[in-house]
């Protein structure tokens, strides 16, 4: 895939970085510890690793550096950046590597969702039609088959409704049952909300990409359309780890004006269960003793949010579970490993090196002893799930709304797609 690329613009911002001395960005500061490389679970793939990356580019061997594919294996979860005593940001340089190839030699998969979002809204491709006909027929289907939701709404485009939701495109497209569980939960709590139809998937590859110009004008259009045409001062993020991260980082990276406030969805279900809006209890599991793990995504904790979502993350969990059937991965919080799903590697194509970044985290989740691991993040979801089929695990892999659902004893029938024979017909 590599081929030379153009060194000049990459190497004038990489000098004036370090000449402006900018704390994220010095290289001259490192100490060549390997603290970074230590904790990196693409360390030795394609024989690179953060400290080796690093050191090239010190000695100037910046055109062996940006022709290796590491740059695409490497997630940027920056876990070399949080452990680095120096503080020096890694994935920043990779994203700037990834910047400066032809955009037409970047990997397939990343540059078809960002082109794909960019003339559709979402990275699937699909036309706003199908994505409103399949919102409107899930949501009648639910009001025919549970009577307690007779009176669901779920509307798009609706103006002046206080929250707007960012959905990943991959329920309505591929799994459109995973929608019920989440409307399910705001409908509890009175949520006053809509879909966006412009721009409406949470996802965003062009930042994956490296694609600046595309990313921007994802995230300035959804802007537009969430300040000027619907008015809602609330956007909520959906359980997808680098699509709030994509927001998040965009609208402070491009000094995109803005009038909304910014959540995540777990931010939200922890404040309703605290304000007893969202009445849940873990009493289904007093006997079962079911142990669940939770991944604390690189994109909502380390990246973005930090251990006020770590803290959220436990907290929902415990309240919907039970604080003793829960078990901590081991490391986690801001120091847990990347599973190897982020920064785009599911549609980059290298498959082994990959899952190989990922046995860390398989060995990480089997060490717990859970059934369960809690994910609230689609990339996390999609790997989780991948290396334990590929390393021949036996746990299973949910989103919150579920568990919060069958807690609540409101989850249906065909929304237990992600539950495990020991679940299937708990609350039915």
């Amino acid at each position: 895939m590599a081929k030379p690329i153009e060194l000049d613009d990459f190497k004038t911002e990489l000098k004036e970085m370090v000449e402006n001395n900018v704390p994220d960005a010095n290289l001259d500061l490192c100490l060549t510890c390997g603290t970074c490389s230590g904790g990196c679970p693409a360390t030795e793939l394609m024989d690179m690793d953060p400290r080796k990356f690093l050191r090239m580019i010190l000695l100037g061997m910046d055109e062996a550096v940006m022709k290796s594919d590491w740059t695409w294996v490497c997630t940027m979860c920056a876990r070399c950046m949080t452990v680095c005593p120096m503080k020096i940001n890694i994935p920043k340089m990779i994203y700037n590597i990834r910047s400066r190839w032809p955009r037409e030699e970047r990997p397939k998969g990343i540059l078809g969702s960002c082109d794909q979002h960019i003339r559709s809204g979402n990275a699937m491709g699909v036309p706003k039609e199908d994505f409103i006909f399949t919102v409107e027929d899930v949501a009648e289907e639910i009001k025919e088959m549970d009577p307690r939701f007779k009176d669901l709404e779920v509307t798009i485009d609706r103006v002046g409704a206080h929250m707007a939701i960012n959905q990943n495109s991959r329920e309505p497209v591929t799994e459109p049952d995973e929608l019920g569980p989440l409307w399910k939960i705001l409908h509890l709590v009175g949520a006053d909300w809509t879909y966006p139809s412009v721009m409406w998937a949470g996802e965003n590859y062009c930042m994956f990409l490296g694609d600046n110009e595309g990313w921007r004008y994802i995230l300035e259009e959804f802007t537009s359309h969430i300040d000027n045409t619907l008015g809602c001062k609330l956007v909520v993020n959906t359980e997808c780890g680098h699509s709030f991260y994509a927001i998040w980082e965009g609208l402070k990276k491009f000094n995109i004006d803005h009038k909304f406030e910014f959540k995540n969805a777990v931010e939200l279900y922890a404040q309703w269960i605290r304000e007893g809006k969202l009445k849940v209890n873990s009493d289904w599991n007093k006997d079962l003793k079911i142990k669940f793990t939770l991944q604390d995504p690189c994109n909502i904790v380390r990246k973005s949010v930090g251990e006020p979502m770590a803290d959220d993350m436990r907290f929902v969990l415990e309240s919907v579970v039970g604080e003793e059937n829960v078990v901590e991965m081991i490391p986690n919080r801001s120091n847990n490993f990347c599973c190897g799903g982020g920064g785009g590697s599911l549609q980059a194509g290298f498959f082994e090196e990959r899952r190989a970044y990922g046995k860390v985290k398989f060995d990480q989740i089997m060490a717990t002893g859970a059934q369960y691991v809690v994910v609230p993040c689609h990339n996390c979801h999609a790997q989780i799930m991948d290396i334990e089929k590929v390393f021949g695990g036996n746990y299973h892999v949910v989103h919150y709304w579920t568990l919060i659902c069958l807690s609540l004893g409101v989850l249906g029938e065909n929304e237990r797609e992600y539950l495990g024979p020991d679940l299937k017909d708990v609350g039915l």
